[in-house]
């Protein structure tokens, strides 16, 4: 006899059979990222990828191509669009399975880039397109058909760029992405990706930093002078001072004056408590494998968050990492150079570059600031020692913490594209170190970058080149440019053996440019 059980198992086998004959399977999902709005990359294999029921037949339809495959015994599905040509004109992406059709509509070809790091990334139009008039002239115009937005998340999904949606948009990778539309002619596709007061530490994939080899190496390195009883102490002192800080500004009605001290880390672990690679996994994960251009990074003002694992280090690693899982090869990485501003600028009349600083006398102490002087160099480093790494030149751009000109860096970030991925001609360096040749008591410098020639800014006398001899000891050194070099000399100093240049965080006194209107770059031979 049949018992109940064995009658309902046979019930609900037939009910699904006969749902799926007829008609009633799920329709295939495609990922959230293939949404209405979206754009392709131009010009490479384009995966799509998704869901449907398990071993279902799929078909996706897309600009002349149809591909099928069948759905995992998991229900996962993926396919890879052979190249496609750039195209503006919307067009609809057919999802098929089991008779159901997902139509995904407005889709363009062109290029897509992602947006990442922190407050200067994360920034919005909205809010500085009060300070910024070539910024607030582009929320102003309301309408940019074949520039599309997403923001990165669980369930990232495109949206058209509109009087909406501009304001929400990243106050930097906007104006990036409006000019490389605006100069390629290209749909241009924007993800961003972004967090304010974060460290690289949280957006390296937690998989490659655990793997890496020159962090593991940093961390051993640091451990080996780590005082865990000293953190602890001055951890005690910064809180103590904090606390008191903090309880008199609330007796006052002012805010707590900034971040609350954390605890003491061990090497390799987070300085701010945050999980290594958590914002990666939230904001950048799910959008790994979506074919794209290449990558906009600001950040580096809160450093790698892990103890023992430098900005130079942490940023390299990360580099890689989110290469290796987008497996599409060595995409371009752009990253702007910190600190922000600094320098002065060829022409504060050029919108771009109006909020540089003002050219000032150099200052008495020729190892000004050589701390913030590495700072900024390390970003000259990850340039040299990174394949497709492109550094966007900031010094000139305007300072603060929070720059109030993201349109002009915007545009100088487009600049770098421009010359370094699309090679249109453009110039986005000025002269840049090449090497340099000790001649008596002169040292040689020779520059790549050099563009329409070498020249001076603001003054008749070329500033901010220093030199040292074996000592170590810098001295202020006279310079001049002699063709394609400049050549550097010191009375204090008749056996040169080092030079330097524009090293330190506030470098308005440097004016060494090319005749492109770019300043040249810092420096500092070893």
């Amino acid at each position: 006899m049949m018992t109940n059980s064995v009658r309902t198992l046979l019930l609900s086998i037939c009910l699904a059979q006969t749902l799926t004959t007829s008609g009633f399977a799920a329709p295939p999902q495609p990922a959230s990222l293939f949404s209405d709005h979206m754009v392709l990359q131009r010009d490479a294999e384009v995966p799509v990828w998704g869901t449907a029921d398990a071993g279902a037949d799929v078909s996706i339809s897309f600009a002349g191509q149809t591909l099928t495959t069948t759905a995992s015994d998991k229900g996962h599905w993926k396919v890879s669009l052979k190249p496609l040509d750039v195209s503006a004109d919307p067009r609809s992406m057919k999802v098929s399975s089991a008779e159901k059709t997902v139509t995904i509509n407005d889709v363009l070809v062109g290029d897509v880039w992602i947006g990442s790091g922190q407050s200067n990334m994360a920034g919005r139009t909205a809010s500085y397109a009060k300070n910024d008039e070539t910024l607030a002239a582009l929320v102003k115009q309301g309408s940019f058909p074949n520039i599309r937005l997403m923001e990165g998340g669980p369930k990232p999904t495109w949206s058209e760029t509109t009087s909406d949606t501009i304001p929400r948009a990243s106050a930097l990778l906007f104006p990036f992405g409006e000019r490389l539309q605006r100069e390629l002619d290209v749909p241009i596709g924007l993800i961003l990706g972004a967090v304010g007061g974060t460290p690289s530490g949280y957006w390296i994939p937690n998989e490659t930093f655990a793997s890496s080899e020159k962090c593991k190496a940093s961390i051993a390195e640091f451990s080996k002078t780590f005082d865990p009883a000293r953190q602890q102490k001055q951890y005690e002192a910064q809180l103590a001072a904090w606390e008191k800080a903090a309880a008199k500004a609330k007796a006052e009605g002012k805010k707590p004056p900034g971040r609350k001290p954390s605890p003491p880390a061990s090497p390799g672990g987070s300085l701010r408590g945050g999980a290594i690679g958590g914002l990666f996994d939230r904001y950048i994960r799910p959008a790994v494998g979506y074919r794209i251009k290449g990558v906009l990074w600001d950040q580096g003002e809160a450093r790698s968050g892990v103890q023992g694992v430098d900005q130079y280090v942490m940023m390299s690693e990360l580099i890689r990492g989110w290469r290796k899982l987008w497996g599409q090869g060595d995409f371009p990485f752009l990253f702007v150079q910190k600190p922000s501003g600094g320098g002065c600028a060829f022409s504060n009349d050029n919108p771009v570059t109006r909020n540089g600083e003002p050219f000032s006398p150099t200052p008495q102490a020729a190892n000004l600031d050589a701390m913030s002087g590495e700072q900024r160099f390390l970003y000259v480093r990850l340039m040299h020692d990174n394949p497709h790494a492109f550094m966007v030149p900031a010094s000139d751009l305007g300072p603060n913490i929070h720059p109030t000109n993201k349109w002009g860096y915007g545009n100088r970030a487009a600049e770098v594209a421009l010359s370094e991925v699309y090679k249109t001609g453009t110039q986005a360096y000025g002269p840049m170190y090449r090497s340099h040749r000790i001649d008596g008591n002169q040292v040689v410098v020779s520059f790549d970058q050099i563009g329409k020639g070498l020249t001076i800014a603001h003054s008749d006398k070329l500033q901010g080149f220093a030199i040292a001899g074996e000592d170590g000891v810098w001295q202020w050194a006279d310079a001049k440019i002699d063709g394609d070099t400049v050549v550097v000399w010191s009375d204090k100093v008749p056996a040169p053996a080092q030079v330097r240049y524009a090293f330190a965080a506030k470098r308005q006194w440097a004016n060494l440019f090319n005749r492109d209107s770019l300043p040249a770059t810092v420096f500092s031979t070893p």
